[in-house]
């Protein structure tokens, strides 16, 4: 899988450092990773959900640091690639005013 942007996994991991060892070993996983359903996901991380937002897309959310942090991303599976397109912590989440934003 092609990560879009990387840049942005290494951006959290310096401004939440207590989550940097799970952030890049998420990014590691990804980028090695050749995922064709959230099955393929499910397989290396089982917690994972698809979530429809207001955009009427699914969107997919990682637990990071033993659910202390959410991760959301898009996934085109036909063109391997994923779209970074928030990190929060978990009580940030649970508020859900991400799903209107996307």
């Amino acid at each position: 899988m092609h990560v879009i942007a990387a840049k942005t996994i290494r951006e959290y991991s310096d401004k939440h450092t207590d989550a940097r060892k799970p952030l890049l070993a998420w990014l590691a996983a990804v980028e090695s990773a050749h995922w064709l359903s959230i099955d393929d996901i499910r397989i290396v991380y089982p917690n994972t959900d698809a979530v429809k937002v207001k955009s009427g897309r699914d969107v997919y959310v990682f637990n990071i640091k033993g659910n202390n942090y959410t991760l959301v991303a898009a996934i085109h599976f036909d063109r391997q690639k994923v779209f970074i397109l928030r990190f929060m912590t978990h009580p940030e989440y649970d508020k859900e005013a991400w799903k209107v934003q996307l």
